[in-house]
Order: structure tokens, then sequence, then C-alpha cells
């Protein structure tokens, strides 16, 4: 770190989630005037001590001093080729612009927006929740657990994976503990020796461990789609305009942004023989396998070619259950987040940041809106989301 009293302060551009660099890619290459507006939802209600704006508008004001090093292009080059030269120069001359962050705290309640061209603006979101979670700890003093117990605990659930010989990534940047412990947790990860570790959703993590960075598309992808193009042309603009970027690597699809139904209305044979699998995000887990197995199997094609990615709120427990309800069936694969980057025996926080707006190409700003599998998930405006379940026929 770059001072050890401040663990808040980032050291590398890459220390975000990868499919925020795989999605700037394709912004960039597709979608350069878009603009995007997003906001920070305190799902957990957390009360944020005085003087945490001050701290957050320090921590976000240093990111304009982060570039990418010639060993970090020379990563990705190696690693993620899909990712075209011309973005991966783009990546090398952006820098971080701290003015398009907006932060206001009001007694215990924390506003956050980002503002600005898409391209730009994407890669605030998981880097400012990491800010957020590690700030939130340091400033109300709460003190986790000693490094020999976290890497124990780490320990147990590695072993734990490895008995059930399912394969997971480690996907906990954007509400880890902090900056210390997500590297304490890859680390530990990364030298037992077993099958199951696959990879990591951070790309800084993934280079100075040497594991694979993982991820495709998130719920924006889609979200932006909806307002450019209409609620159900949607899921197939997505998943056709990310063919086009990347040829078929990255292939897994995203499944819940307007319910696991309505997509699976539009992931039709061609998508479905494309894809490599779908990913899991929200609902019920074994249900959504279900569905998921019977839509592969009536487009002809044997589930055990295809896999699924869950990764929502995942902890051994959940991993064991939905193991035990697939395992034969179709392919498995997890990725972990909180419960490996955040289990110290505190309380993880219950924040996000989603993108609430996007000026399309008629220049109408319009909201954008994600309908989830579980209805306490949907976000955006009331209005938008009453018309988005009328258009897709959702009850």
């Amino acid at each position: 770190m770059l001072k050890e009293h401040n663990h808040t302060v980032f050291n590398s551009i890459l220390d975000n989630d990868f499919y925020k660099f795989t999605m700037q890619c394709a912004v960039v290459k597709l979608f350069p005037n878009t603009q995007a507006k997003y906001k920070f939802i305190n799902r957990g209600a957390h009360k944020f001590p005085t003087g945490f704006d001050k701290a957050l508008r320090t921590a976000v004001d240093n990111m304009a001093l982060l570039q990418l090093t010639k060993d970090e292009k020379k990563f990705l080059r190696e690693n993620c080729q899909y990712l075209n030269p011309a973005y991966v120069d783009f990546l090398e001359g952006y820098r971080y612009d701290p003015s398009e962050v907006s932060i206001r705290q009001t007694g215990e309640d924390l506003e956050v927006y980002v503002s600005g061209y898409w391209y730009r603006t994407i890669l605030w979101e998981v880097p400012l929740l990491a800010m957020i979670s590690e700030l939130f700890y340091e400033l109300t003093h709460q003190e986790g657990w000693k490094k020999e117990k976290v890497v124990s605990n780490t320990l147990d659930k590695i072993k734990l994976y490895n008995e059930l010989g399912v394969t997971f990534a480690e996907f906990g940047t954007r509400r880890r503990h902090s900056y210390r412990t997500h590297r304490e947790v890859v680390h530990t990860l990364s030298s037992y020796k077993g099958k199951s570790f696959i990879g990591s959703s951070n790309v800084h993590m993934a280079m100075l461990y040497n594991v694979k960075p993982i991820g495709t598309h998130a719920h924006e992808w889609f979200m932006f789609h909806a307002a450019e193009y209409g609620f159900k042309m949607a899921n197939a603009m997505s998943l056709e305009h990310w063919v086009d970027v990347y040829r078929g690597d990255l292939g897994v699809a995203l499944s819940d942004t307007y319910t696991t139904e309505v997509f699976f209305k539009q992931f039709d044979t061609k998508f479905a023989k494309l894809f490599d699998g779908v990913r899991h995000d929200s609902g019920d887990p074994i249900e959504f396998a279900e569905k998921t197995i019977a839509h592969y199997k009536s487009h002809g094609i044997n589930p055990l070619y295809k896999y699924i990615i869950f990764s929502d709120g995942l902890n051994p427990r959940k991993v064991e259950s939905i193991t035990k309800a697939c395992k034969g069936k179709i392919g498995l694969s997890f990725g972990i987040g909180t419960n490996l980057t955040n289990d110290v025996g505190l309380k993880p926080m219950n924040i996000v940041i989603k993108l609430t707006d996007v000026l399309t190409s008629d220049q109408e700003w319009l909201p954008t809106v994600k309908l989830s599998d579980e209805p306490n998930k949907h976000t955006g405006n009331p209005k938008m989301i009453a018309l988005a379940k009328e258009l897709l026929r959702i009850k």
C-alpha cells in the first residue's frame, strides 16, 4: 500500500472487477457517446460516522494518481488477448476523474453519485464500494479477526470445496473488509494446491497471485440496452453486441436483469449454443438450475457441455446444497464474494451502486430498470418498473 495507515488508498488501476474492463472495452468500441449516471444504494441502512464524506472524498481524489503500469499492460496482453490492443492502449492513457463523483453526507446518511461518459464512469462502481466498505470499518473502529484466523477460516472453505469437487472463483472486491484481508484470502486460496480455486474477478489480485481473471458482463450492460432499444429487445441486443465484440470469447451470459423467464424466451438455439453457460445472481438457485437444464434440453443441447456460474450470496452451506442438487446434471462453478473477503467476524455491509440513467442516442436521459428474480432486488423508477413488467408480461 502507498500509506500503511490509510488502507483505502488504491495502488493499482487493475484493483477492480474484470467485467468492468471487458464492458469498458465493449462500450469504447460500440457506445463511445453514451453518458451515464450511477447512484449509491445503502441497502443495509448503515449509519455513517461524522466526517465519513471527507475521508471518502480524499480516497476518491487519490484515484486520479492511478495509471496502467508496463507490467500490468503486459499481463493484460498475455492473459486477455480478447481485449483488443487499441483498448489496452486506451486503458494505459485512462485516468480516473474525481469530478465525476459527488459525495454528500447529511447526519448519518451518505449520498454518492457518479455522472459522465459511460466509457469513463463504468470503472468507478467497484472501487467506490470497496472504499466505502473499508472506510466504514476503519472509521467505526470495528476490528476484524487477526490474520491467522482469516487464513485458517479460508483454508477450511477451500478444503470443503475440494472435497465437494467443485470449482470456484473469488468475486469479493466490492464489499471486502479491506485490501489487506482481500490479499490474505487470495494468497491463501492460490497457495493451497487443490483443484477448486480457479481465479479471481479482481484483475490486480489475479496478476499478483498468478491466477486467471474471471468475468464477463454485469446487469448494467442489459440495463443500458433496455433504455436504448426497449425492454423487449434488451436481452437479445445485449448478447448480440457482446458476440460482435468478443466473437465467442467471454461466453457466460447473465440471466436475471429482466427475470430468468424472460431471458430464456430470448436465449434461443443460437445463443444457447454460442455461450458457454449462464450466471445465476438472484432467486432460488436450484429452481434456476432446473429451468436452465430444461432449456438446454429443449434446444437439443446436452446440459453437461454447458455450465452455470452461481454467484448470489454464497457460503459453504449454499454451495454444498447446490452441488448436491445439480452435480452430474449440468456443469457447475461458483463465484464467491463477501463470504471470502469479508468473513472476519463482523457484519458484512449490504451496499450497491447501480446505473440509474443513460443518455440514449436520441439525446434523451432515460431511467434504467433492473427486475431480478427477487422482487425486493428490483431497482429503478417505479413508473419504469411498472412499464417494463407490463411490456414483458411479468406478474
